[in-house]
């Protein structure tokens, strides 16, 4: 199979993965992409029944009026940051 990159900026930024990455080929590059979306997209189906709960909860608890007001909010993302885990 041959497959020919005509958009330039795609082949720029397949250029620079390939420099910065270590791998030997822009076959390896795509390769390495695709696996990592495919790991990703399993993961996402894996975790679907969690991840939206979190959502519905989240979604409930706004409603009631327990969100963060915008004034707020940057200040506990960074207490939350700041916590070990």
């Amino acid at each position: 199979m041959s497959i020919e990159i005509r958009d330039e900026a795609l082949e720029a930024r397949l250029k620079k993965q390939l420099k910065s990455s270590g791998f030997r080929s822009v076959e390896e590059v795509l390769l390495h992409l695709l696996e990592t979306q495919e790991e990703q997209d399993r993961w996402l189906s894996e975790n679907r029944e969690a991840i939206n709960t979190k959502i519905r909860r989240g979604i409930e608890q706004l409603d009631r009026g327990e969100g963060i007001p915008d004034d707020q909010l940057d200040a506990h993302l960074a207490k939350l940051k700041a916590k070990p885990e």
